[in-house]
């Protein structure tokens, strides 16, 4: 049975259940950024995501980005329209002081 938080976001939830399975994350964050862009309330279209695990070590960050995109290839053929990631080891999330940047807004979007 599904819970009522899985119901109301069933893309976020599959994104964030397939990259804790995938890269068993030291830290994940996925935050549904829709509503920065003209789409109806409530859409799952646009998502950030950060993850941070020992499986990125010694890897390029095209490689990076490329693994993240074959794990939700479903969810991006399927209705997300636009995905931004940051990919880091443990290491250099904690070089980084744990700090993300804010998405830019959309240009005509509600973000601005």
């Amino acid at each position: 049975m599904m819970s009522v938080g899985q119901n109301e976001k069933p893309v976020e939830t599959s994104i964030r259940n397939k990259l804790s399975e995938i890269f068993k994350p030291s830290y994940l964050e996925v935050n549904n950024e829709s509503y920065m862009h003209s789409v109806p309330k409530g859409s799952e279209t646009h998502f950030k995501v950060v993850v941070v695990s020992d499986k990125f070590e010694n890897l390029p960050l095209i490689k990076r980005h490329r693994l993240v995109n074959e794990t939700l290839k479903e969810e991006l053929d399927s209705g997300v329209h636009a995905l931004s990631m940051v990919t880091k080891t443990l290491k250099q999330w904690e070089d980084s002081g744990q700090k993300v940047g804010k998405s830019p807004p959309c240009m005509g979007g509600a973000g601005l």
